[in-house]
């Protein structure tokens, strides 16, 4: 195992790796013929080798194939770094043999229930990190929170975590059991949280593990404007890779190419940095499917931005500078952090 920085994940919470890797893209949200099983567990098994502990999930990604992913890779990965590895699970997303959403499900029974399928898929006897994927608008956040407080009580999970809340539901979700973590998007171009969001969860000394970094690979360095899209894969639908939008967000990617290339460093690994210069309360999650793309995000953990390197990248992408919403319309509607 090499050494890797590691950071706070909240006053409540364990040390983890400066960098999470996140999961969802090895189950065909960006497309099915886009995943290689074989490839997904050797990305897993070298994030694990080069010292990444935390791994995220969602037990609806892939209707559970996300989960079992994971739990093969802990199965056949060496004892060390199985020990190592710290799981961060997401629930209440409801499916449909469509592959349709059906809203959300916060009821303290069915908290217990989808852990109790977590546990079975993921072949580990605790969950170290569980959290709604988003908020139950017919249940309040105390009651969810506290069926994860008694599954902590009972050994099956260790620490509360919480995904995509605005700063009243953090409070009143902290005031039910301390809180680890809250997991919320966070990059270049999706800066929401930095007005409210980011300074009460400082003041509850709760961390964020920010995913999206890379904007779903928008903002990688990677993705150009004749790409097509599989009509499976999540971009197809999102603002942001459309149209005009598409066309001005590439236009912020060359400005940040061309500090990237003056440093001698990647697109990606500069957004990246970015995120790791926020603050050693933030854990960015990095959703690399294959070896290669791994290798290229630690490779950011080298890379120091000093006060003239910032003001550069600010001003190639202002924090308002996108185009477009960050999810559809109706996906924006769950969003409790957007209200």
């Amino acid at each position: 195992m090499n050494a890797i920085p590691t950071r706070p994940l909240g006053r409540s919470g364990p040390r983890v790796s400066a960098l999470g890797l996140g999961c969802m893209g090895m189950s065909g949200v960006y497309g099915q013929e886009e995943v290689d099983r074989a490839e997904s567990l050797a990305t897993i098994h070298a994030a694990l080798d080069a010292g990444v502990t935390l791994l995220d999930t969602g037990d609806f990604y892939g209707m559970g194939h996300n989960e079992l992913l994971i739990g093969e890779a802990l199965r056949t990965a060496p004892a060390g770094a199985r020990e190592r590895a710290l799981t961060s699970v997401k629930f209440g997303a409801l499916r449909d043999p469509d592959n349709g959403w059906s809203g959300y499900d916060g009821r303290p029974a069915a908290v217990k229930n989808f852990a109790a399928y977590s546990l079975q898929r993921l072949g580990t006897d605790h969950i170290d990190i569980y959290r709604i994927a988003r908020v139950d608008p017919d249940v309040p956040i105390e009651e969810t929170v506290g069926a994860i407080a008694e599954l902590i009580r009972a050994g099956h999970v260790r620490h509360v975590g919480l995904s995509e809340v605005g700063a009243d539901t953090i409070r009143r979700a902290a005031a039910v059991a301390p809180v680890t973590d809250l997991q919320i998007e966070y990059s270049l171009i999706s800066r929401g949280i930095e007005d409210e969001i980011l300074p009460v969860v400082r003041e509850l000394g709760i961390g964020v593990t920010a995913y999206g970094v890379l904007s779903r690979g928008l903002i990688s360095g990677h993705f150009t404007r004749d790409r097509r899209l599989s009509p499976t894969d999540f971009r197809a639908m999102s603002p942001r890779f459309q149209g005009d939008n598409l066309q001005h967000n590439l236009g912020l990617v060359e400005s940040l190419r061309k500090i990237a290339e003056q440093k001698g460093v990647s697109v990606a690994q500069i957004a990246i940095a970015w995120v790791l210069s926020r603050g050693e309360d933030i854990v960015p999650l990095v959703g690399a499917r294959r070896r290669d793309r791994l290798t290229e995000a630690l490779g950011s953990l080298d890379i120091t931005l000093d006060a003239d390197d910032l003001a550069a990248i600010e001003r190639a992408v202002p924090s308002d500078a996108a185009a477009g919403d960050r999810y559809p319309a109706g996906q924006m509607a769950h969003l409790d952090s957007e209200r």
